[in-house]
């Protein structure tokens, strides 16, 4: 009696059929790793310094008046129906602001730096722009009544004709940090 066992014969077709198989997905598997680890890689070193708190406040419909904003940074800040009656803003950095609709009677804007600004539909009866940089705002239907304007830059600003004319009756000096004067900017006559 012969008690050896008989063994399955051996298929080598199937056995490299599996092998290939586990390459292949040990290979994709691989792919999917290292993929990941340079996406990660990536993020880590284009990420800039985390800011602690991003600034996100806006002034729309605030109640702003007597408020001192003197050489503040308001940079593209929004201040859409704000009423701002003789508020301080004097040397504040106002570029790319929106003033929409603001309400700025009496208001300190000497050396304001208003640069492509929109001061649309705004009252700025009273209000100071001395030496105020206005280059390229957008003022289209705003009120200059009794606005002092000696040394303020409109260089390429949008107004309306008929303030231009009125401006043009009062507009006098050179405006100390651009160089260029009053009437010169407003296209005077």
């Amino acid at each position: 009696m012969n008690s050896q066992r008989a063994t399955p014969p051996v298929n080598h077709s199937m056995m490299a059929i599996l092998s290939e198989t586990l390459v292949q997905v040990l290979r994709r598997c691989l792919n999917v790793l290292l993929v990941l680890a340079l996406a990660c890689l990536w993020i880590l070193l284009s990420a800039g310094p985390v800011a602690a708190a991003v600034d996100t406040v806006n002034y729309n419909n605030a109640n702003l008046s007597n408020q001192d904003f003197s050489h503040t940074d308001l940079q593209g800040k929004a201040f859409v129906a704000a009423e701002m009656r003789s508020i301080n803003l004097e040397g504040a950095d106002l570029t790319n602001a929106i003033l929409t609709k603001g309400v700025l009677l009496n208001a300190n804007l000497r050396n304001a730096n208003l640069t492509d600004a929109l001061v649309d539909r705004v009252f700025l009866v009273g209000a100071d722009l001395t030496n105020a940089i206005l280059q390229g705002a957008t003022m289209t239907r705003t009120s200059f009544q009794d606005v002092t304007i000696t040394g303020a830059d409109f260089t390429d600003a949008i107004l309306d004709r008929y303030e231009i004319a009125q401006l043009c009756q009062r507009a006098e000096g050179v405006n100390p940090v651009t160089g260029v004067s009053t009437r010169d900017s407003l296209g005077c006559r």
